[in-house]
């Protein structure tokens, strides 16, 4: 086994984007799924790439359940192994059949491929409609089921999701002192490509901004990723030594963890319940959403190595959640 060699690109190169960069970080703490949205140039694509390099290394046991896909792929090249998390980001033209798995053989796609790792969909909304709602129950139950006259093969697919794209097809919808070329539902109907039960299992939304000539310029003091990965992967020991006390060792990452169990482990202070309760009644939260908060609340408190989910810690939750309701409201 080859430890992953230290070249990848790294967080500080990229200038600006500080609620981005946080909102990497969370993701790569918990096991979130993520979507990015802002114009083109805005550092989306960077951002994504930059996240392998502040996860944490895969174990024995993972390292073995990657290598058993890639070889049945035949993408096991020597026979070398690596401790790096997978990164597969195909392109938008990708088929059902590409993505999910399938074939004559019934291969493993690219949400199995991308297994224990990151699967980086940049221009989401450019993938045939198909192949995101084919998305949808590999990112609920963390296996692709292909089926046959003869047989079914199941592979598993727990993979992190993050995606990238424009507010509209041109891409300039929202931003200041520009307007859509393409008029005013541009955006509206550029977003509804995505459909609201997809956008439901999106646990962070957040809106990454062109860069500003100041960033550019004189740019803030920006973390390694070195710095970053060492907060990643003392949150995530958190929650690996939580799921084995309860006899989950499977649940590595909160991501995973079952909607029963997260109402215990992420039960909120008497402010975050009130704030919670508050949210979900206004903002009509399916029983999905209330728990993907829980998740990521559970996350933000583990970052900040504190037993109790707070109020503070739901409020940062609820805010990525707000971020993509207009995606979700157009869909």
């Amino acid at each position: 086994v080859r430890a992953a060699p230290a070249n990848l690109p790294d967080l500080s190169e990229i200038k600006g984007q500080t609620v981005a960069k946080r909102a990497l970080e969370i993701a790569a703490a918990g096991g979130h799924n993520l979507l990015m949205v802002g114009p083109p140039g805005s550092g989306k694509s960077m951002l994504a790439q930059r996240l392998p390099s502040i996860l944490p290394a895969l174990t024995p046991k993972e390292l073995l359940e990657v290598s058993m896909i890639a070889s049945i792929a035949g993408e096991l090249s020597g026979g070398k192994l690596s401790d790096r998390r997978p990164f597969r980001a195909p392109h938008h033209s990708a088929s059902m059949a590409a993505m999910v798995g399938g074939g004559l053989r019934a291969r493993p796609g690219e949400v199995s491929l991308a297994h224990r790792g990151v699967l980086f969909l940049d221009e989401f909304p450019e993938f045939s409609p198909v192949v995101l709602d084919s998305l949808r129950q590999p990112l609920e139950a963390g296996e692709s089921v292909i089926a046959r006259a003869n047989h079914r093969v199941t592979y598993p697919a727990k993979m992190q999701l993050v995606a990238a794209m424009n507010p509209c097809r041109c891409g300039m919808a929202g931003e200041p002192g520009r307007s859509c070329a393409r008029g005013a539902r541009c955006a509206a109907d550029y977003q509804a490509r995505i459909s609201g039960p997809l956008m439901d299992r999106i646990d962070l939304r957040v809106d990454v901004p062109a860069v500003t000539a100041a960033d550019m310029i004189r740019p803030q003091p920006s973390e390694t990723s070195l710095a970053v990965k060492a907060r990643v992967a003392a949150a995530r020991a958190l929650q690996i030594e939580r799921y084995e006390a309860v006899g989950l060792s499977e649940a590595t990452v909160n991501a995973h963890c079952s909607a029963a169990l997260i109402e215990t482990i992420a039960e909120p202070d008497a402010e975050g319940l009130k704030l919670l309760r508050d949210a979900a009644e206004q903002m009509k939260f399916s029983a999905r959403a209330y728990h993907r908060i829980l998740k990521v609340a559970r996350t933000l408190a583990d970052l900040d190595q504190d037993e109790t989910v707070r109020r503070i810690h739901l409020a940062e939750a609820i805010s990525y959640r707000v971020a993509g309701e207009r995606l979700a409201a157009a869909a």
